[in-house]
C-alpha cells in the first residue's frame, strides 16, 4: 500500500471517533507537506488509541470487583501462553518476580490461578489458569471484541479493506509482526487473542479425538 493511502485510510476510518477539528492550516508543499501529514496520522492514531483504551477499561469494569489490570495481564499471560513457571511470567510481564508472586498469591486465593508440580521436574513449581481464570479471561476478550467489531461493521466494506492494510503497515512500522502468532507475547492490556485462539484450537482437538 502506498504512503498517501495508508495516510488516507486511516484518517477516514478514524474521522468517526476523531477529536474536534483544529486550526485549519494552509497547504504546505514538498517537505513541510509531508511533515503535516505524519502530524496528522500521529493525531488519527492517537485519537484511536484513546477509544480503545476506553474499550479496554469497560472491558474491565465487570469485573474490577475480582482483579486489576495488572492481574488481568497476570491471567493473559497464562492463558495465552499455558502453564509457565513464576520467573517466566515476571519476565513476560516486565516486572520483579516478588511482584509476580505477590499478584499470583491474590490470584490463587480468589481461586482463578493454581500451582502443580511440573511433570518434567517434580522440583519445579509452575502456574496454571483455573476454568474460573480462564473463563474470566474470555469474558472480558469477548466484550472487548464484540465492541471493536461493532465500531468496524459501521465501516463500509472499502475502508475496512483499506484499514487493514493501513494498520498492518503502521505495526510493522513499529518493528511488531502484523498477525501475532501463538508465541507472541501478549500486549500491555492484555488485548492479544492468543490465549482464545488456543483455547478454541484444544476445545476443538478435544472434541474430533477418537474414542
Amino acid at each position: 500500500m502506498r504512503y498517501e493511502s495508508v495516510i488516507g485510510a486511516i484518517k477516514r476510518s478514524m474521522a468517526e471517533h476523531a477529536e474536534p477539528p483544529r486550526a485549519t492550516r494552509a497547504p504546505a508543499p514538498g517537505a513541510d507537506r509531508a511533515a503535516d501529514d505524519v502530524d496528522d496520522v500521529t493525531h488519527a492514531l492517537l485519537t484511536a488509541s484513546r477509544l480503545l483504551v476506553d474499550i479496554s477499561a469497560r472491558s474491565l469494569a465487570a469485573v474490577a470487583d475480582r482483579v486489576t489490570l495488572p492481574q488481568f495481564r497476570l491471567l493473559a499471560v497464562l492463558g495465552g501462553h499455558g502453564d509457565a513457571k513464576l520467573v517466566e511470567i515476571a519476565e513476560r510481564l516486565g516486572v520483579n518476580p516478588s511482584t509476580a508472586l505477590r499478584m499470583l498469591d491474590r490470584l490463587i486465593a480468589a481461586g482463578l490461578a493454581v500451582r502443580h508440580a511440573n511433570p518434567a521436574s517434580r522440583r519445579e513449581t509452575m502456574l496454571r489458569l483455573t476454568p474460573e481464570g480462564r473463563a474470566l479471561v474470555d469474558e472480558v476478550t469477548a466484550v472487548r471484541h464484540r465492541e471493536v467489531a461493532a465500531i468496524v461493521a459501521r465501516l463500509t466494506p472499502e475502508r475496512r479493506a483499506a484499514l487493514i492494510g493501513a494498520l498492518n503497515a503502521f505495526t510493522e512500522a513499529g518493528g511488531a509482526p502484523a498477525h501475532p502468532g501463538e508465541d507472541t507475547e501478549p500486549y500491555p492490556l492484555g488485548w492479544s487473542d492468543t490465549h482464545t485462539r488456543v483455547h478454541a484450537h484444544t476445545h476443538v482437538n478435544a472434541h474430533t479425538r477418537p474414542p
